[in-house]
């Protein structure tokens, strides 16, 4: 019997929500897998392939997963509008990892056929999904002390300053450098872990 799992039986998941075009075998993905692998708490860690209509990948969380305030999302760039709009939904903790600020007019750009960043997979983005970017991205925030943003300074695709004044009331972490993909990663879960309720479970 795994007496870790069956002790925190009880306990609240990490719900991982991936960027555009990417998957659950990103590098981040990756590696809070692992870590939540090495914890023996895996059964925590959940992390989907989203469908590209945004309110699609909403509903998926949703009906899959059955969210509770519990729960804690984690977003990164596309995924982070997610997270937040399922964070003030459930009343949940969220972090964002270079979250995506107000994406619609930019994602208006890449309509039409794409391919996928971690597989050959072919993708349609759509007007109607702008649309449905449209009607999310404007969400509150409500309780900015439930919210943990990550923004690296040298964000290539989103200015990280838009970031910080979108979140400008949450715990705030602004790393000098890196990249829209984060780079160095590895060095901020425990950051996330201790933020989600999790780090704890290393000392047991």
């Amino acid at each position: 019997m795994n007496t870790s799992l069956s002790k925190h039986a009880d306990m609240h998941r990490l719900i991982y929500l991936h960027g555009f075009r990417s998957s659950p075998t990103s590098n981040k993905a990756s590696m809070l897998k692992e870590r939540f692998e090495h914890m023996a708490i895996i059964d925590r860690f959940c992390c989907p392939q989203l469908p590209m209509s945004p309110l699609a990948s909403l509903s998926l969380i949703q009906d899959r997963y059955l969210p509770t305030s519990a729960d804690v999302f984690v977003g990164s760039s596309l995924g982070g509008l997610y997270a937040h709009w399922l964070a003030e939904r459930y009343g949940s903790r969220c972090v964002l990892i270079n979250p995506a600020v107000y994406p619609s007019v930019k994602l208006s750009s890449y309509i039409g056929s794409l391919k996928a960043y971690h597989s050959d997979a072919d993708l349609t983005w759509s007007p109607s999904d702008v649309e449905e970017l449209i009607s999310i991205e404007s969400v509150g925030l409500t309780r900015p002390e439930q919210y943990l943003l990550l923004a690296a300074t040298g964000d290539e695709l989103i200015d990280w300053r838009d970031m910080q004044q979108r979140y400008q009331n949450a715990k705030q972490l602004i790393v000098e450098g890196s990249d829209h993909a984060f780079s160095g990663f590895e060095n901020y879960i425990d950051h996330i872990l201790s933020f989600a309720g999790f780090l704890p479970y290393l000392n047991d």
